[in-house]
């Protein structure tokens, strides 16, 4: 039986399928079960057999004018996974898009003034991010994938800022001990995220004009601390 679930909230198939491997891999474990919550909804009962969730991204916003009702039962139940988590129900790593889920959540405002384009990018570590047991061993700075159209404003209430950087200043938060949130993509290689690319030629994340010129900069990128962060995560919620 896997220990660790992964979520799934992409509409893209084949990006979903790429995904979760990505997160099986860095993860570093042999099997991670699968949840689409576009497929079903979530069932909290469901969680008692892990010791850990990841959630990974999608081109779904909160900040979107309009929702189908798909997307407003996907949201709906991120946001009671993430209070499930922060009474410490189960250990979760919410990415991208779902962290403008717990934002919204806590009472804090998702805006679309600090967007980042598809590419790497350095992130710092905050004094709390230094002592945190996943995002500190890390410190002071780590390189990670980015690319996003909303982002969290400010840092909302009652959580702890560990990462920032000019750009886009929360880039990653922890609300308790059991709720890990990233506004960057922890999970993928250089590969995976130039893959990625092909499925969002047209979305926004980048000019697509410039995709082969901006998929070469991500093939040669170095980033290897998002996956060290994962493979912490479920090392101590082991």
């Amino acid at each position: 039986m896997a220990s660790l679930l992964y979520v799934c909230v992409r509409p893209e198939t084949g990006a979903a399928d790429a995904e979760h491997a990505s997160f099986r891999r860095a993860l570093g474990v042999d099997v991670v079960d699968r949840l689409n919550l576009l497929d079903e909804p979530l069932d909290l009962t469901r969680l008692a057999r892990y010791r850990g969730v990841v959630i990974g991204g999608s081109p779904f916003n909160v900040s979107d004018a309009t929702k189908s009702p798909l997307q407003r039962r996907v949201e709906a139940d991120l946001e009671r996974l993430a209070q499930h988590s922060i009474d410490g129900g189960i250990a979760a790593f919410f990415t991208c898009f779902s962290i403008g889920v717990v934002t919204r959540m806590l009472g804090g405002e998702v805006a679309n003034d600090t967007p980042e384009s598809a590419s790497a990018t350095v992130i710092e570590t905050t004094p709390e991010g230094d002592v945190d047991p996943i995002f500190g061993p890390s410190a002071p700075a780590l390189t990670v994938f980015t690319a996003h159209k909303e982002s969290a404003a400010a840092v909302p209430e009652g959580a702890v800022l560990l990462a920032t950087n000019a750009t886009c200043p929360v880039q990653a938060y922890r609300v308790g001990t059991h709720l890990y949130t990233a506004q960057f993509h922890p999970e993928p290689t250089p590969r995976d995220f130039a893959d990625r690319m092909t499925f969002y030629r047209t979305t926004g994340y980048f000019d697509p004009d410039e995709f082969d010129l901006v998929q070469g900069q991500v093939l040669a990128a170095s980033v290897t601390e998002g996956a060290a962060l994962l493979r912490r995560f479920a090392e101590h919620f082991a």
